[in-house]
């Protein structure tokens, strides 16, 4: 069971064979404590087998005020599937949406936030299913006709294989995505999808590894601008070969990608397992899992000006293999928000917010998991409404020991 609930960022390269596996999140944990303040913590669903489990990814608001997310195991088939919180005065109620079938249109919904598309539709990538992986689409309304259809299939050809990151729009209707392998060159690809009468025409638009210094195998998914260039992270590759920051422009002739940073696994940390997000400014901002001055990951921002980029690291966590997992998020004053996977008082995993102010950025440690009824292991990203509650998901714990949803009203 605790093979899922592991974290999922060495990737073993033999030859041209690039292997994801899971990294035990119960690893020896060196991490110093970090203050805790007072903060508002509770349980508003906690998951089962049959009504799903394992929430890898985080929640996700729509315009009505309900949550959305994914399951990664449980549901009707075992294969997870997607499910909505609607708030019922001072609690919520939870609906199973749809149980995903396995083979046939996918198994495991990973790491990816649902993106919610035109008409309110709901999209998502599966680690399994398929041929190697899926992205999929959820019709929400009770007067579906098909409430479930495979946009894709993944693992044909050189369409790439393992999409685990998820999908974003831009405001043409388009998505985007990566797959953490297959592609030209087997180390992952960045694909897009275009609507195409009642569906989606998708095609791989780069194949990561065209040379030595290329970034190599997203974990995550990407993140779109007002101009349609597309940024992401890679786990490995760049000059170093510890992940990288990589940008995507469109043209008329295609797609030019370009190395924004390598990272060099000294105070700026390795491995970027989690994606980027951007502020109104331009600017990006992203997490390592592992390493920086204190061992334990960072929070980084990378700012261009006059043509070039600036990498600044704004906080260090202390310990190892236990950092941020997933990608941050911004609230409208500027604030960042993220979750620890396992590095924290008792181990499992917090909930943490940064602050900008003149002298820098403040840290304040929302709360800290125990693995009790309170949930561990904390995977995804986190969701924050406009009074500054905090929502997000853990893997493990919970009274069914299958994991939670939490809010944390500050």
């Amino acid at each position: 069971m605790l093979q899922r609930n592991a974290d999922r960022l060495a990737l073993a390269r033999y030859g041209s064979v690039v292997v994801f596996v899971l990294m035990s999140a119960f690893l020896l944990l060196a991490g110093m404590p970090e203050p805790a303040h007072a903060q508002t913590y509770k349980v508003i669903h906690n998951f089962t087998v049959n009504g799903g489990a394992t929430p890898y990814s985080g929640p996700v608001f729509d315009r009505f005020g309900n949550m959305w997310g994914t399951d990664y195991t449980g549901g009707s088939y075992g294969s997870g599937g997607v499910y909505k919180l609607s708030r019922q005065g001072s609690s919520w109620s939870y609906t199973l949406v749809y149980s995903l079938k396995g083979v046939t249109d996918g198994a495991g919904p990973a790491f990816g936030t649902l993106a919610i598309g035109p008409k309110g539709m709901l999209f998502g990538t599966t680690e399994g299913g398929g041929y190697f992986g899926t992205a999929f689409a959820v019709c929400p309304y009770s007067n579906c006709a098909r409430t479930e259809s495979v946009v894709h299939s993944f693992g044909m050809g050189t369409d790439g294989a393992e999409p685990v990151g998820g999908v974003v729009f831009d405001s043409a209707g388009n998505f985007y995505g990566t797959t953490l392998l297959g592609g030209t060159y087997g180390n992952g690809t960045v694909y897009e999808a275009t609507p195409s009468g009642k569906g989606f025409t998708t095609r791989v638009i780069y194949s990561f590894g065209a040379d030595t210094t290329d970034a190599l195998n997203p974990a995550a998914g990407v993140t779109v601008d007002a101009q349609g260039n597309l940024y992401g992270t890679t786990s490995f590759g760049g000059a170093n070969g510890i992940g990288a920051i990589y940008k995507l422009s469109p043209s008329a002739s295609g797609w030019t990608e370009s190395v924004l940073y390598s990272f060099k696994g000294l105070d700026d940390a390795q491995n970027p397992v989690g994606g980027l997000i951007l502020d109104p400014s331009g600017n990006l901002y992203g997490t390592t899992f592992d390493g920086g001055v204190n061992g334990g990951g960072i929070v980084y921002q990378l700012s261009p000006s006059g043509g070039r980029w600036t990498f600044t690291t704004l906080y260090s966590f202390t310990g190892g293999y236990g950092g941020p997992y997933n990608k941050l998020t911004l609230d409208a004053k500027g604030n960042l928000y993220g979750a620890l996977n396992g590095e924290s008082v008792y181990g499992y995993g917090s909930v943490f917010k940064l602050t900008p102010g003149t002298s820098g950025w403040t840290y304040t440690d929302l709360y800290d998991f125990t693995n009790g009824t309170d949930g561990g292991l904390p995977y995804g990203s986190v969701a924050v409404d406009s009074a500054g509650n905090v929502f997000g998901t853990a893997v493990t714990g919970g009274s069914n020991n299958q994991g939670v949803v939490f809010e944390i009203t500050p």
